[in-house]
């Protein structure tokens, strides 16, 4: 409770006993029960609450009876009595009666509904003021309304008892009747029920500025609208019956047996009791009085800011924002006034633990996040948050408070980050407009913005981090993953490391490029086996994401996993990932032989075979150390064998040495990126295969076939060899067909010993290669004493190559004379064609005249610039088309100056 009011006498110990009391100005009337007027001047006095009183004038004849109502309508000048059951109409000056409304003869009751209207123009004739007046005389509703100096009477409304109040609600009618409370429209007259009045039976009736109205039932007030539906879920509950009721903004004053009563509607509170005597009367005007039967005090309201003072200690915020719109100061000292008011409201919501309440508030507000989060515990280092101020110091909090404060805490500074977020971006694209348009440089005032909505960032990320640690842990590995996180590392790292969150801690550290920090966590904790970050993956994981500019840091870190686990560790330099193909291959290459030289080989073979590498010096690599391999392995085997037995051709060896032999073989015979001449001196003798397939890389085709066909016995080999290497249109390689039958006709020696010439076997392939062989060149080698049936069918062959391909090329050449001709008929026809092309003849494109530009002439009879032409897609099919844009066919296009 707070002093809403003071009270100060007025009026004391009247001999003449009160029946109303009306007030204007800084006037007062009281109406008295022997029927006398009196008009009283109240003035401020010299001191506090106390004024000067004077009986201006003290009118007798007023009326023979008892004057039991008043109403004053000061913009007309007008005074309404209702006297010996007779409502009269009196001049608000001299009180000299202007005319009794002699129809409402038996009034109990009267109500007046004053109206101001806006004029539309200054030549609107109709009042400004609408003044409309309602009697109740026995069982109805007498309407008057005020034209022409006037009341003129309206429609009697028929009520079901007597009314003993009334009250307007814009267009209809609250009446009290003994029983029960009715409301009726003045338009159609129709009713509808209210409620009962209670056990108190005497209805009690105000309305509020809105044309709500607050009906009394016994020690409650219900507060309906003008259609009488509740607007209100709560009711005003009074300590004892209320006789009467008025409304001054915010408040509900209702006198009762022995108190005024002071109460708000919203939120429902009782603000202030004023004991008086027997309080009967209310009115309000320029000022509020309430009178007894033989005393008048005035109400006098406590200056709006003193009453926000008190509010704000007896912790009344609601009302306070209140009472704060209604101070009377620049706007911009009243809303700093109401924020004031509403950080002190949260700050109170908090200390009772409305958490959600206190920080939607807060939000609404645009509090600075920091000193919100200074409101936990342990969120802000301490330091800092010493240097907060707050009304008191903030409440300590339970574990489970703490946790629900946390949970609504993360939903703010949620829509803070979010909100923080797109007002930088914002400011980012206005910047960078201005610089486009004005070329000027960042202003410092940008750039300190800039840092303090970055620090506000890296709180807000900072605290959330903490939060979810507290409430929801599954949360902190994606808030560090956000691109846009701004997380304090520091602060960061020290709760991490105290919760034992090593991977949360490690998604930290990669973040903020903290990679050796991340990588030296990663091999601490892969040797313990109570962590979740044990064992070798997330290292080899971590690794591969680095890239080159890491390289230094990749190779450090990947020693133990490559000696400790080989086939892991040579994932960190062979995974399908950007950053491991774009890796250095050399240096790579070179960091894996000194660390781990057995996945020389696949490292090798991963980037030739899968990453397509074409560089000479990696395919050279690669056979050395394939052959080094062989080399060592095939030994073991030789000598492995029984005795007697020949070893089985290559490739096809048990064990690691077949399948190396087998890829060796593989990359020799595919790969065209070695160096064949350099790569011969490394293959002794005893590597026939490889030393076949490397004298035929180099074009030493003759001594790769002698291998085939004199060392290895392998005729069907030395065919393949010269499928794949003859080419006719390379001089080295179009003759090997010729070079293998010189093998089989004119054999070297092989150890010193002559070998015989198989001229079966020669005989054989130049039947069946006789298309791949010079012929002349072949019948030179074959020796003199080969009879002519042993050519026969092969000369027979060529023959008749010869001469389907002489044919062939006869048909080939008619059938290009006729295109000729074709062609040439075709050009004739269109040159003969006559082109006008007047002043007046424009371009289908670009709908300029051709003159003497060149242009291009189609068939159509459409002519185009020709540079127009040369962007269509498809010649126009007449004069009335729209062409097409792209290259125009050559055919069609005739190309001239006119």
């Amino acid at each position: 409770m707070h002093d809403a009011f003071e009270h100060a006498v007025i009026l004391e110990k009247l001999p003449l006993q009160i029946e109303c009391i009306a007030t204007f100005g800084d006037s007062l009337l009281v109406g008295t029960r022997q029927g006398h007027l009196l008009l009283y001047s109240v003035k401020d006095g010299s001191g506090d609450n106390k004024f000067e009183v004077e009986l201006r004038s003290s009118n007798k004849l007023f009326s023979k009876k008892a004057i039991v109502q008043l109403a004053v309508v000061e913009q007309l000048n007008l005074l309404i009595s209702l006297s010996d059951s007779v409502v009269s109409v009196h001049n608000l000056e001299t009180f000299a009666l202007k005319f009794n409304l002699h129809k409402t003869k038996g009034a109990t009751v009267f109500a007046v509904n004053i109206k101001e209207r806006k004029q539309s123009s200054v030549f609107d004739p109709s009042p400004a003021l609408e003044l409309k007046l309602c009697v109740s005389v026995k069982r109805k509703l007498q309407l008057f309304t005020w034209r022409n100096g006037e009341f003129q009477e309206l429609e009697d409304l028929l009520l079901p008892d007597v009314a003993k109040s009334v009250v307007w609600s814009k267009d209809s009618l609250c009446v009290g009747f003994k029983r029960e409370y009715s409301l009726i429209k003045t338009s159609t007259g129709a009713q509808t029920e209210l409620f009962s009045t209670g056990r108190h039976l005497e209805p009690t009736i105000t309305t509020l500025p809105s044309g709500e109205l607050i009906l009394c039932r016994d020690d409650i007030s219900i507060i309906t609208d003008s259609e009488g539906r509740k607007t209100q879920k709560q009711t005003l509950t009074w300590t004892d019956t209320p006789t009467a009721l008025d409304y001054i903004e915010p408040y509900v004053i209702g006198l009762l047996q022995r108190y005024v009563e002071i109460r708000t509607i919203s939120p429902r509170a009782l603000i202030q009791s004023i004991e008086l005597p027997k309080p009967r009367f209310i009115t309000q005007g320029k000022h509020m009085y309430v009178a007894s039967t033989s005393n008048v005090w005035r109400l006098i309201p406590v200056s709006i800011p003193m009453q926000i003072q008190q509010l704000l200690q007896d912790k009344q915020f609601s009302l306070a924002l209140m009472m704060a719109d209604m101070v009377v100061e620049p706007e911009k000292e009243k809303e700093k006034r109401k924020e004031s008011i509403q950080n002190l409201f949260a700050f109170d919501m908090f200390c009772q633990k409305r958490f959600d309440d206190s920080l939607q508030l807060f939000a609404q507000l645009e509090t600075d996040p920091t000193h919100v989060i200074g409101l936990f515990p342990d969120l802000l280092p301490s330091e800092f948050r010493k240097t907060l101020e707050y009304p008191t110091p903030p409440p300590p909090l339970t574990a489970g408070e703490l946790e629900k404060g946390c949970v609504a805490l993360v939903e703010y500074l949620t829509q803070k980050r979010n909100d923080l977020i797109k007002s930088m971006e914002k400011a980012d694209i206005v910047h960078k407009g201005k610089n486009r348009d004005t070329t000027e440089e960042t202003s410092e005032a940008d750039v300190k913005a800039h840092k303090n909505a970055m620090h506000r960032r890296q709180i807000i990320d900072t605290t959330l981090l903490k939060c979810y640690l507290q409430t929801n842990d599954a949360l902190v590995a994606p808030l560090l993953r956000l691109k846009e996180n701004n997380c304090h590392v520091g602060e960061c790292e020290k709760v991490l490391m105290k919760n034992k969150k090593y991977n949360e801690l490690v998604i930290l550290y990669q973040t903020k490029g903290l990679h050796k920090k991340a990588l030296d966590l990663l091999l601490r904790q892969a040797q313990k086996t109570s962590s979740p970050l044990r064992g070798h993956q997330r290292t080899v994981q971590y690794l591969q994401h680095l890239g080159c500019e890491h390289l230094k840091l990749i190779f450090d870190f990947s020693v133990w996993v490559l000696k400790a686990h080989p086939d892991d560790g040579l994932k960190i330099f062979t995974e399908d990932l950007p950053e491991v193909e774009g890796l250095p291959r050399d240096k790579v290459l070179a960091h894996i032989e000194q660390c781990a030289k057995q996945l020389t080989i696949r490292y090798l073979e991963h980037i030739i075979l899968i990453w397509k590498e074409s560089k000479t010096e990696f395919h050279n690599m690669l056979i050395k150390c394939f052959r080094e391999r062989v080399h060592l392995l095939i030994r073991e085997y030789v000598d492995s064998l029984p005795e007697g037995d020949e070893p089985v051709p290559p490739g096809s060896e048990p064990g690691e040495l077949g399948e190396l032999r087998g890829r060796l073989l593989f990359l020799l015979e595919t790969s065209k990126h070695y160096q064949a001449q350099h790569l011969l001196t490394h293959f002794p003798e005893t590597f026939y295969h490889e030393r076949a397939l490397l004298l035929g890389r180099v074009g030493r085709h003759e001594e790769a076939l002698a291998i085939y066909i004199h060392i290895l016995h392998d005729t069907k080999l030395a065919e393949e060899y010269c499928q794949r290497n003859f080419n006719e249109g390379r001089d080295g390689s179009k003759d090997v067909y010729v070079s293998l039958l010189r093998m089989y006709l004119e054999p070297p020696e092989i150890s010193g010993k002559a070998v015989k010439p198989n001229i079966a076997v020669a005989l054989n392939v130049l039947q069946e290669h006789r298309q791949k062989i010079a012929i002349a060149k072949a019948l030179e080698l074959l020796p003199s004493s080969t009879e002519v049936r042993e050519v026969y069918a092969f000369l027979l062959s060529v023959l008749e190559d010869k001469e389907k391909k002489r044919k062939n090329c006869q048909v080939l050449k008619s059938l290009l004379f006729a295109e000729h001709l074709q062609i040439q008929d075709q050009r004739m026809h269109y040159q003969a064609r006559k082109i006008v092309l007047t002043d007046e003849r424009a371009c289908r494109v670009c709908h300029k005249k051709i003159g003497n530009s060149a242009f291009a002439y189609y068939p159509t009879g459409e002519i185009l610039h020709y540079y127009c032409c040369k962007n269509m897609t498809s010649p126009p099919d007449s004069e009335h088309d729209t062409p097409r844009h792209s290259p125009t066919p050559e055919e069609n296009l005739l190309q001239s100056r006119y």
